[in-house]
């Protein structure tokens, strides 16, 4: 069980969710994150690009950007997957690009306090050595290997209303969670909260619907026409894209680390 003596860190973080070694998050290390300059540019780019493409607006501006250029050059070597990607309009490749931007995010593991050492492996599978022939150990994102830190997080996409506006439900007098992170999520549309899980309540599954019924979230279709409530977010692994500075509605710093 969590508890404020013992803790080394409330929640971890990786810089790549595809490789990146899961390590303790101080408040340090999560506002270098939210500050820098590149998180701050691929969630601005998303945006704009998406906005774009929808209203019809001219794309060249992105076009000629050269990470887009070197994402289509590496889709075009590929054997099927390049030629289902030369056949999409130039649109469909820009939001292709800019959902890998978003995948290439840092992250933070809000459910997880640490996960255990296991062994790290070449591309091969091969055990790594270090310089003196004993075996690498890393901490990676497996949910056999995870400690839970008491945290759970709730995601709602592609909200019809603003995202805002759902987060200040939360802030009414008796409002039964605690809340300990609230922000704007990288499409500019969604809301993701970060709350005290509820042990009475069951698992992190079990608070998540009753947390959207009681912000009048439950069964609710968002601009896509499916739920607004992500059920993804029931895995105690699941990584949460880091969003910037500015789009962050509250933080409660003393409770958080």
């Amino acid at each position: 069980m969590y508890t404020r003596m013992n803790r080394i860190s409330r929640f971890c973080f990786q810089d790549n969710q595809f490789w990146g070694e899961c390590l303790p998050c101080t408040l340090a290390v999560f506002m270098t994150i939210v500050k820098s300059a590149r998180v701050a540019w691929i969630i601005a780019t998303r945006q704009a690009v998406e906005y774009a493409v929808v209203h019809g607006l001219p794309l060249d501006k992105w076009t000629m950007n050269s990470d887009f250029q070197q994402f289509c050059l590496k889709r075009d070597v590929l054997s099927q997957a390049g030629e289902i990607f030369r056949q999409l309009t130039i649109g469909e490749k820009l939001i292709q690009w800019t959902n890998s931007l978003k995948m290439s995010l840092p992250c933070f593991i809000f459910a997880a306090s640490e996960f255990d050492l296991v062994p790290k492996t070449d591309k091969w599978g091969d055990p790594v050595l270090d310089e003196n022939g004993l075996q690498v150990m890393r901490r990676r994102r497996q949910l056999k290997g995870i400690h839970l830190s008491g945290l759970f997080m709730f995601d709602a996409d592609h909200l019809t209303i603003d995202p805002y506006e759902v987060f200040r439900r939360t802030q009414v007098p008796g409002f039964p969670w605690q809340v300990r992170l609230a922000h704007k999520t990288s499409s500019g549309y969604g809301l993701r909260l970060v709350c005290e899980l509820r042990p009475e309540l069951g698992n992190i599954a079990d608070n998540q619907i009753c947390l959207a019924r009681e912000l009048g979230l439950m069964g609710m279709l968002g601009s896509t026409g499916k739920p607004v409530v992500d059920d993804s977010c029931i895995d105690a692994s699941r990584i949460s894209y880091a969003p910037r500075r500015e789009d962050i509605y509250f933080i409660d710093e003393k409770n958080l680390f």
